[in-house]
């Protein structure tokens, strides 16, 4: 009882610190007077451990906008404003890429292991303040606390490994066609990167493309999503504590189509990586054709996830419901499309609707909770439409379809029904928490269904005969492909599409390629 009095008024004073600042302030935390307790709670906490910015980061200061604008930055479980964060555009981020280019000249010749060094001392940060970040990240995203922790720690996973792989940037030798000559090839870092990330995993998609850039020797300015900006601002001030030099790391948010061009326009940044839509990408992918610079872009997925006769039933449930339900639908390897055979069709459908019923839809900070709030209402209103569509040519719902009692951008967890190649549920990406279930009759038309996109990044297979797991998975036109199992990712395994599901490749040892270019020298007369 004296633990929770204790906790209460910690609460409350937190309420009443973060709450007192003024909301005409350009950038800090803004007045609400219907904070929750255990939000407030959370954000004092992050402030106490020093991890609450809301200003961008250039050239190692942390700086306002300079027309002095800011945007809120909301909790999508409550609607309550949790931030006021510097909103910039082309100038800013211009300083930004001359610190970061300035910054390039030094940082590349530190030797890998200096480099190595400093990005393990990042990880470490990370790790010893994931229980911040993850509040932080639940506060700003919606996701569950236990999600949460869980994107920290695999965020956290691509500075620890690439912290390792910095020191094994090889280069080679070929052997010489003339006896005088000697002939090496020399990997180099390819200077300032422009990454772009989104909203859906606001740490783990940063540390996916700064932990390899900076481990090559490239400089970083990142334009996070302007709905989830605190965690990216907090994990670039432990960076920042970790000893990366001012101007290796910057970090940019607020106007995006002002960044964009500035990052395109430049001459200075010679590669773009970038996360989010397709429609983004292509648009990224054709700025950048004016400085020629190098490309890689991760985009929108479509992914099928086929069930088989032969499948074990339990471990298909469970691979299903992770692949489909994580983040709440949210990510760009959800499984858009369940293909189920005919055979298990009815028993499959029975028992993955029981174990979709058991998901516990709630704000993210509550422990019980498995399903968050969707981004905002943009997001609601794509899932409803792709609903009405979906029934009005013949799909059932067959578990919930509608908006949650709970309010907000709350969405319950669906099931529709003999969902066919006509509908959007089976064209687009749903992006929201709706498993679609079609019915299918053989391996080929499997394979055919899966195929029959434009997108081409994740795909699932459930099944017991090894032969098929092999056919199938050659047989598919995906980037990545689980057997029997939902959850793929991992940094030590290479992540990105085919198709129009982007270019390039991200994590393990081929992602750090993405950030080198190939200097052939010559070496003549050495008889």
């Amino acid at each position: 009882m004296a633990m929770a009095m204790a906790m209460r008024r910690a609460a409350a004073l937190g309420a009443r610190h973060i709450l007192g600042a003024s909301s005409s302030s350009s950038s800090g935390i803004l007045r609400s007077r219907h904070m929750s307790v255990d939000a407030a709670a959370a954000l004092e906490r992050i402030r106490a451990a020093g991890l609450l910015r809301t200003q961008g980061l250039i050239g190692g200061k942390w700086i306002d906008a300079y027309d002095g604008k800011t945007i809120e930055v909301e909790n999508p479980a409550t609607g309550e404003i949790l931030a006021n964060v510097s909103c910039m555009g082309s100038r800013e981020t211009s300083d930004a890429i001359a610190s970061a280019h300035t910054t390039f000249y030094s940082w590349s010749k530190l030797t890998a292991s200096e480099r190595s060094k400093a990005l393990r001392k990042w990880y470490d940060l990370i790790i010893s303040n994931k229980e911040e970040l993850a509040l932080l990240m639940t506060l700003e995203q919606g996701k569950p606390i236990k999600e949460a922790l869980g994107e920290v720690n695999y965020g956290a996973s691509f500075i620890e490994y690439f912290a390792e792989e910095a020191k094994r940037i090889y280069g080679d030798i070929i052997p010489p066609t003339l006896s005088d000559r000697r002939l090496l090839v020399l990997k180099q870092p390819v200077g300032v990167v422009g990454a772009i990330t989104p909203w859906n995993f606001p740490l783990a998609m940063i540390t996916r493309k700064v932990g390899p850039a900076l481990a090559c020797g490239c400089t970083v300015v990142v334009k996070p999503s302007e709905f989830t900006p605190l965690t990216a601002l907090a994990a670039a001030d432990l960076a920042l504590q970790a000893g990366i030099p001012a101007g290796a790391l910057n970090v940019v948010m607020g106007n995006a189509p002002e960044i964009g061009d500035a990052l395109l326009q430049s001459t200075q940044v010679r590669k773009i990586t970038f996360t989010g839509s397709t429609a983004v990408g292509k648009k990224l992918m054709a700025g950048s054709a004016d400085t020629v610079k190098k490309v890689s872009l991760e985009l929108g997925g479509n992914a099928p996830c086929i069930v088989f006769d032969d499948a074990d039933i339990d471990v298909a449930i469970k691979g299903s419901l992770a692949a489909k339900f994580r983040n709440s639908g949210q990510t760009c390897v959800c499984a858009n499309r369940i293909l189920v055979q005919e055979g298990i069709y009815e028993k499959f459908a029975s028992a993955f609707i029981k174990a979709v019923q058991s998901l516990q839809v709630g704000n993210g900070l509550e422990e019980s909770t498995s399903q968050g709030p969707l981004i905002n209402e943009a997001a609601v209103q794509k899932v409803e439409k792709f609903i009405k569509d979906a029934t009005s040519k013949g799909a059932h719902i067959m578990l919930g379809g509608k908006r949650h009692s709970l309010g907000m951008t709350f969405y319950e967890p669906t099931v529709v029904g003999n969902v066919s190649n006509d509908m959007l549920l089976f064209r687009e990406e749903a992006f929201g928490p709706v498993a679609p279930l079609v019915p299918f009759k053989t391996e080929e038309d499997a394979i055919h269904m899966a195929n029959d996109t434009n997108a081409g990044l994740a795909a699932y297979i459930f099944t017991k005969s090894i032969p098929r797991s092999w056919r199938v998975s050659e047989a598919l036109e995906y980037g990545l492909v689980g057997v029997n199992e939902g959850l793929i990712s991992t940094e030590v395994a290479p992540f990105g599409g085919v198709k129009q599901s982007g270019l390039g490749r991200e994590g393990s040892k081929y992602g750090v390629d993405e950030y080198l270019e190939l200097k052939y020298i010559c070496m003549g007369n050495l008889n």
